[in-house]
């Protein structure tokens, strides 16, 4: 790990600077979320000063980003933000990853010839030649059908050299393992090669850990990295109003926004304190982490940092204790996603 510092004092999380290599194993410990970029999280998301973000992130270390076909601007907006700063750091310097199968237009086509358009576009919107990994992205919405096929497509992709790993996201982490292990039994998806990478959301945060479960399955299915998405659960795990988008019932918001009380009458943010929870549970594997400033930036690595603290991890620990408590029988409660996938069972 790079002891550079930086002008705030704040320590890198990894290494800055310099070639990445090719495996996975190296991805940093936080990872940039480029959902942040799209109108379901800002109105105008175009003015949030991209290329300074990224900058940030890769000077602290977080030399990763993660967007989507599907996060409508989000990969043009990427895109414009590295070209301003690629004389500094150059394509081979960081991790690109993006998803396709859902569009932000067309809604799902796990179609081949939609899958490998999807993914020549994200190239030329994200300025690069090649993604170092693309996910079918929220697979529990398509039958297994359209899953074997758009994932077949990708592996040819992948053996031309326009993808290095493939990957599968979606929120029931049931579901997840089952493909994974279905793409490691049926040779004619990808010659019998597993998936690289599997992503998940909100299912390791303060509310539910539902993720850690479920880790010897996918590792029994070849999965060599797996990713912690939205520890924050897309806004639920923090004080203010949740977004209007978020699928939880008002039962379990409720006990967040209780939560989000109690935790502020105790001098802490939820959210700083779900966060490094987060890191603290799902370490040494990466968490996507959306942010949407400087500051978010260096407020995201701060809490990584104070997540390693003995005296901070002993004050959390009798917080977190509280707050699931406070959650009670919605603690590690989920919601439906997706459509039935009994072939699988």
């Amino acid at each position: 790990m790079s002891s550079i510092s930086t002008s705030k004092n704040l320590t890198p999380i990894g290494p800055v600077g310099g070639k990445i290599v090719e495996s996975l194993a190296n991805l940093p410990p936080i990872i940039l979320g480029g959902g942040i970029f799209n109108y379901q999280y800002h109105e105008r998301p175009d003015d949030l000063q991209c290329s300074n973000i990224l900058k940030r992130c890769f000077e602290l270390g977080i030399r990763a980003i993660d967007t989507s076909a599907y996060y409508g601007p989000s990969e043009g907006i990427l895109g414009e933000g590295l070209e301003a700063i690629k004389d500094v750091y150059p394509r081979d310097s960081y991790y690109l990853c993006t998803k396709a199968g859902r569009d932000y237009e067309k809604g799902f086509d796990y179609s081949k010839e939609w899958i490998r358009e999807s993914v020549i576009r994200s190239c030329q919107r994200l300025k690069t030649s090649y993604l170092d990994v693309v996910y079918l992205h929220d697979i529990e919405f398509v039958p297994t059908s359209g899953i074997i096929e758009a994932l077949t497509e990708l592996f040819k992709l992948k053996n031309s050299g326009v993808i290095r790993h493939v990957g599968i996201t979606g929120y029931p982490v049931k579901l997840l393992v089952q493909v994974a292990q279905l793409v490691k039994d049926n040779k004619a998806i990808s010659n019998g090669e597993p998936l690289d990478i599997v992503l998940s959301y909100s299912n390791l945060c303060l509310q539910n850990t539902t993720l850690k479960s479920y880790i010897s399955g996918f590792e029994d299915a070849g999965i060599k990295c797996i990713l912690n998405a939205s520890p924050l659960s897309m806004s639920l795990l923090r004080s203010g109003t949740v977004h209007d988008f978020h699928p939880a019932d008002e039962k379990l918001k409720k006990t967040a926004a209780d939560a989000a009380k109690y935790t502020a009458s105790e001098g802490v943010e939820l959210a700083s304190l779900a966060t490094r929870f987060a890191y603290r549970e799902w370490e040494p594997r990466p968490t996507v982490f959306g942010l949407s400033s400087v500051e978010e930036v260096e407020q995201a690595v701060d809490e990584f940092w104070a997540s390693k603290d003995s005296k901070t991890s002993l004050k959390d620990g009798k917080l977190v204790q509280h707050v699931q408590h406070i959650f009670g029988e919605t603690l590690n409660s989920v919601w439906e996603s997706g459509i039935p996938h009994e072939d699988l069972n």
